[in-house]
């Protein structure tokens, strides 16, 4: 029987950067356009105020911003999970752009930028969700529940932008009061990277506009 296999060990050159390996409309880039036009200065006066001390540079806010946003667009809430895939995912990787994190760097970014970027993604999520972006399904950490049809017009007639902002709130919080710990390689984890990837699968290009709602608010 004539069948094509896999070939894993012939060396092979890839002639290509990480930025070839991401298509120019995948929604990664819109995440990181956004947040490079994000006033950041409050993260890197932080960034400042311990210049000088010993040991290696920091890494630039913006890739830390970018990678909670990207993860709790694909309903990822675990620092552990987020840098896993920050070493295996093309689109995390890309946003690092070689730029080494451990689960330690992003679990303290996310807790020292408190507020600020509690208030960033929930107004974030709550235009995807009115644009059909994502769903509270699409993050939700309890089951993971994608829908199966994210573009209906009926959904976004019955939600207000405001609405939707008020569940993002909500659905941040939570996300923000789980432990971060190896609890997700089990079972809830499967459930969480299958939404994820159907997620990933079904929504493409519905984030710029979303992205236009936020002025908005």
């Amino acid at each position: 029987m004539r069948v094509k296999r896999p070939e894993r060990h012939q060396v092979q050159w890839r002639d290509a950067s990480l930025d070839q390996l991401i298509p120019r409309d995948h929604r990664v880039r819109a995440v990181w356009a956004y947040v490079d036009a994000l006033d950041l200065t409050s993260l890197y006066q932080k960034i400042r105020a311990v210049e000088g001390a010993a040991g290696r540079d920091a890494v630039d806010p913006k890739i830390l911003m970018s990678l909670w946003m990207f993860a709790i667009i694909e309903g990822v809430s675990s620092a552990r999970h987020l840098a896993r895939l920050c070493k295996r995912d093309l689109a995390y990787m890309w946003i690092c752009g070689d730029v080494g994190v451990n689960h330690h760097l992003l679990s303290d970014f996310r807790a020292q930028s408190g507020d600020f970027l509690d208030q960033l993604l929930t107004d974030t999520i709550a235009t995807l969700i009115y644009q059909n972006v994502v769903t509270l399904e699409t993050v939700a950490q309890d089951g993971m529940r994608v829908r199966a049809n994210a573009g209906g017009s009926s959904f976004h007639r019955q939600k207000t932008l405001e609405k939707c902002r008020a569940e993002a709130a909500e659905q941040v919080k939570r996300l923000r009061d789980e432990n971060d710990d190896d609890s997700d390689t089990g079972v809830s984890n499967s459930r969480r990277q299958a939404a994820a990837e159907r997620a990933a699968r079904e929504q493409e290009e519905r984030i710029n506009q979303a992205l236009k709602d936020l002025e908005e608010l």
